[in-house]
């Protein structure tokens, strides 16, 4: 019997892991993607020191990735060097004290208890506690399950579900627990990890926090080392994976996907198609009019957060960077209004800041090093906003707010990317980043499950379900995989994927 041949659309995180589990599964795998080698977001950017990661720049929740490698007969220490990190991120308020949150949670309530009195090191107690609960809660029934429903999901959880918060804001509920503006800062910055705003986003979004909390871990290399990882292991189970090549659009017959056709004219057939891109390319027909009505439209304000992202070689002086480092604004409330109300850059933007040539163990480089810095925007890419003036202006903001806090930088290369570079590159999503934004209590709910309303046709990523991140990407893919499997009759029935305890870290 011939092998199920399946169609992968969009080399990122999601599209390589199902392309791996179905290609261990014994399927023929074809993964194409426009792009010049895989990873999708988990991009790299050259500079004269070495490359430099672009994109995701941690990885949490590990357990999902040793779940993953498990269940294609592998281990992942076996191929990547990970390295957990005892300083998960130093914060900085200009003027107003620095603040470490340590792997040891005793240690960052000392932390914290230092910078702002015993109460507040309590509230720490009791929110990480609190956020810990959450996300065990939403564990199995929400982030590992297909798509649920509202009500479906309030059932299971029972009157247990009241601790998921859903009807309250993250910045309401996090006063609950911090009296220090400076604290709801740091803990509502967990917000933007899905793109969204601490003043719209539901408290349920604590758990990311604890996703954080429980543990972090920087990968020798580079992020990008664990997608040509994922993609060596597909290519070494059959699966063939051709970059460079654009796609057309998804073909259908009879109301099924039943192959791709590229820009170069080329047809491949398929019995299923994964589209691992941004589910917005289909309804705004990006992909072809017969798959236009596969989900449902969405509005350009329900978009997630772009960046303006700068790659630099620079060395640094006077502030002791962390290898994650975030300098915050002196007004959240101010900076979010101008994103989310304004659509413009912030005045005053709060900067993210990753020294990837700092460890931790050892004394920062002597000479020029890689740097990241982000500044969150609005997903407005597709309208030319904001235009290279405000970028400009953004980045004189940017370097003012360091400056302050004691840092210095010696630029020798930069590489600024925008929200209309992200809109180029991820087509469909006007820069937005993380799909459509986790607002209000249902947002979780209206994103497009793995199945669409054409047969055969799937999907994976972070605009699907469960969402935004590397964990919660790679579970979309690894649905995605189980769902085709599960669909494709010709295939014996599907092996119930290991999770080794999913994703708990108890």
């Amino acid at each position: 019997m011939s092998a199920d041949r399946v169609v992968v659309v969009g080399a990122g995180l999601g599209g390589l892991v199902a392309a791996l589990e179905l290609a261990h599964q014994g399927c023929a795998v074809t993964v194409v993607d426009a792009a010049s080698g895989p990873g999708g977001k988990m991009r790299q950017v050259e500079t004269r020191c070495g490359p430099v990661d672009a994109g995701p720049t941690v990885l949490t929740l590990r357990t999902v990735f040793d779940a993953l490698f498990d269940s294609v007969g592998e281990n992942l220490d076996d191929h990547l060097s990970l390295a957990p990190l005892d300083i998960l991120a130093r914060h900085a308020w200009t003027g107003d004290g620095t603040l470490d949150l340590f792997a040891d949670p005793g240690r960052s309530a000392d932390a914290i208890g230092d910078l702002a009195g015993g109460a507040e090191a309590d509230g720490f107690r009791r929110f990480a506690a609190d956020s810990r609960r959450v996300f065990e809660l939403l564990d199995t029934r929400f982030m590992q399950a297909p798509r649920p429903g509202f009500v479906g999901l309030a059932g299971s959880l029972g009157l247990a579900g009241l601790a998921i918060r859903p009807f309250e804001t993250l910045w309401k509920a996090l006063g609950d627990y911090f009296s220090d503006p400076r604290l709801r800062q740091l803990f509502g910055r967990y917000a933007t990890y899905c793109g969204s705003s601490p003043f719209m986003a539901p408290a349920t979004l604590m758990l990311v926090a604890h996703a954080e909390l429980a543990g972090v871990w920087s990968i020798e290399g580079g992020m990008h080392r664990l997608a040509r990882c994922l993609a060596g292991l597909a290519a070494g189970r059959g699966a063939d994976l051709r970059y460079d090549t654009p796609v057309e659009a998804i073909l259908t017959g009879a109301g099924e996907a039943r192959g791709v056709r590229l820009a170069s004219g080329e047809t491949i057939a398929a019995d299923a198609v994964i589209l691992n891109a941004d589910a917005s390319a289909l309804w705004q027909g990006l992909l072809g009019p017969d798959v236009a009505a596969a989900v449902p439209r969405s509005a350009p304000a329900m978009r997630s957060l772009s960046a303006v992202t700068w790659c630099l070689a620079a060395r640094a002086g006077g502030f002791p960077l962390a290898r994650h480092t975030v300098f915050f604004s002196a007004d959240y409330r101010a900076e979010f209004a101008a994103i989310t109300a304004a659509g413009r850059l912030p005045d005053d933007p709060t900067i993210y800041l990753c020294a990837q040539d700092r460890t931790g163990t050892g004394p920062p480089p002597a000479g020029p090093e890689r740097l990241f810095c982000l500044v969150n925007a609005p997903p407005t890419g597709d309208l030319g906003r904001p235009d290279e003036k405000e970028i400009d202006r953004c980045e004189t903001a940017m370097m003012t707010r360091l400056t302050r806090s004691g840092l210095t930088l010696d630029i020798s290369e930069r590489t600024v990317s925008g929200p209309a570079d992200f809109a180029r590159r991820y087509p469909g999503t006007g820069g937005a980043l993380y799909g459509t934004a986790t607002h209000g209590a249902m947002a979780s709910f209206r994103r497009p499950g793995t199945r669409t309303a054409i047969g055969r046709l799937y999907l994976a990523g972070g605009s699907v379900h469960p969402g935004p991140g590397l964990p919660m990407v790679a579970l979309s893919g690894r649905q995605a995989a189980r769902t085709v499997l599960a669909d494709l009759t010709s295939r014996a029935p599907w092996r119930r994927m290991a999770t080794r305890g999913g994703m708990s870290m108890r």
